[in-house]
Order: structure tokens, then C-alpha cells, then sequence
């Protein structure tokens, strides 16, 4: 049986997302091997494929070191350098992992490196989206342009909204103490920032989230909203006419505290 995908921590605060079905287990974004080997000999299972959303270091770091004694498939971006890439993604294409009985479909969402992809399960409901889309945020501008995350994210909200949100990183205290200060009477945003302070101050991970909740709550696929951009005209002393604007001003606040 398809089984709830599980985090595996690394570094300060990646996750490493691994998919089980039986004895056979799929990770992605494995940026160190380490606690990923350590798992797997934990729960007695077959690594049989990983999944790369994109280039960063975090989140390739380990490909390596997991294929010296495997020879498995390795999917990830085309336009990227991906260690070990044995399966090129370009959008739409679909990947069928067999062992798993899974079917995901490939979203090209560039912004926070121009090949960047996210991963797609209509069923069970699953994202698995890298560092575009987080709980309560989405990731720096790196190499596109806040047109292109801006996209990105907009096709991501379009999801069904109650598809599950894995992202990479625990970042969402964070990401939603910045929404309160953007939006400080918005019920819904602090809501969950007070839901979110008490999971991190027991040792919860906050995720997954859903689209519904991040269509609430996170300022950046908010930016077609009146609130929203009024908020950044006052903070930016600046008028902002469309909603690119708008979010390319919530990223440039966000970014400088």
C-alpha cells in the first residue's frame, strides 16, 4: 500500500521527501545521503528511484554518494546539470514509478532557478514542489524574474485546492510571521502563525500544507488582491499597477527583512 510521504530531515532545515509502497522507496531532492541511507536501513527498504526538482546543492548533494551502489533511475529538470540524470523532464511529461504504482505529472516552475519543476500526483493529491511554492512563502528569485515566479505560482494555486503541499524546507514560522506584518488583520493569516508557533514549539513539522490553506494564507499567490498591493504601496511609499508588481514587491520586502 501507497503510504502518507514521510520528511526526512537534513541540514538545518531540508526535507528530503521519501515515497513508499511496500518495501520499495523513491526520494526526492536527497541533498545529503546520509540520513537518507540511515532511513532506509531504519525501515528495512529498496531505494529505487530518485526525483530532482532542481540544481541547488541541498537538494543534489547526496545523488552521488546514493548511486555508488545502485543503478537506478535519477529524474530531474532538462534545462538543469543534475548529477547521476538518467530521465530528462521537460513540462508535461509524465513519470510512472512502477514499484510505487504512482503517476506524476511534470510542472515546468521556473523563478527560483530557470529549469526548476515540480511533480504532480492527482492521485493520491500530492506536490512535490522543491523551493517554489512554501508553506506560508515561495522561494527567492535566483535566476528568473518575478514574472516567471509569479507564473509559476499562479499555476500551482490553480491545483486542486485540496492537494497536498511537500515542499523542502522548513520555513514556515517564518514565512508566515512576514504574511502577519504584510497583512496584520487578516484572521486567517494569524490563525495559522499561532497554529504553526505552537507546532514548532513542540518539534512539529509544519507540513504538508494544502492549496486551499496556502490560497488563504501565503502573501505570494495573493498578489492580485486589493490588500495586498495597498500594503506594499504604503510600505514601498510606491504605486504598483499590476499584480507581477505587486508580488515583485513582496519578494524584494520579504527579501530585506
Amino acid at each position: 500500500m501507497l503510504q502518507t510521504p514521510t520528511a526526512i530531515a537534513a541540514f538545518q532545515d531540508n526535507y528530503i521527501w521519501a515515497l513508499r509502497r511496500d518495501n520499495h522507496c523513491v526520494v526526492v531532492d536527497p541533498g545529503d545521503a546520509a540520513p537518507v541511507e540511515s532511513w532506509l536501513h531504519q525501515q528495512g527498504l529498496l531505494l529505487t528511484g530518485i526525483l530532482i526538482t532542481h540544481h541547488h546543492p541541498d537538494h543534489v548533494g547526496g545523488v552521488n554518494a546514493l548511486l555508488e551502489h545502485r543503478d537506478i533511475p535519477v529524474y530531474g529538470p532538462a534545462r538543469e546539470t543534475i548529477p547521476g540524470l538518467t530521465h530528462p523532464l521537460n513540462d508535461g511529461d509524465r513519470v510512472k514509478l512502477a514499484e510505487l504504482d504512482l503517476e506524476l505529472e511534470v510542472l515546468d516552475v521556473p523563478g527560483h532557478t530557470l529549469g526548476h519543476i515540480a511533480y504532480h500526483a492527482r492521485q493520491p493529491g500530492w506536490l512535490f514542489c522543491g523551493d517554489t511554492l512554501f508553506a506560508g512563502g515561495c522561494g527567492r528569485l535566483f535566476e528568473g524574474t518575478p514574472e516567471q515566479m509569479h507564473h509559476s505560482l499562479s499555476r500551482l494555486a490553480a491545483l486542486p485546492e485540496d492537494t497536498q503541499v511537500f515542499c523542502a524546507h522548513e520555513y514556515t514560522l517564518a514565512n508566515l510571521t512576514f504574511a502577519a506584518k504584510v497583512t496584520p488583520e487578516d484572521p486567517d493569516v494569524r490563525t495559522r502563525l499561532n497554529d504553526v508557533k505552537a507546532l514548532r514549539d513542540a518539534g512539529h513539522i509544519t507540513l504538508p500544507s494544502t492549496i486551499a490553506v496556502e490560497r488563504r494564507t501565503n502573501p505570494f499567490l495573493r498578489a492580485t488582491e486589493p490588500a495586498l498591493r495597498q500594503s506594499c504601496e504604503r510600505h514601498f511609499d510606491a504605486p504598483l499597477d499590476t499584480p507581477v508588481d505587486s508580488f515583485a514587491a513582496l519578494r524584494r520586502w520579504k527579501d530585506n527583512g
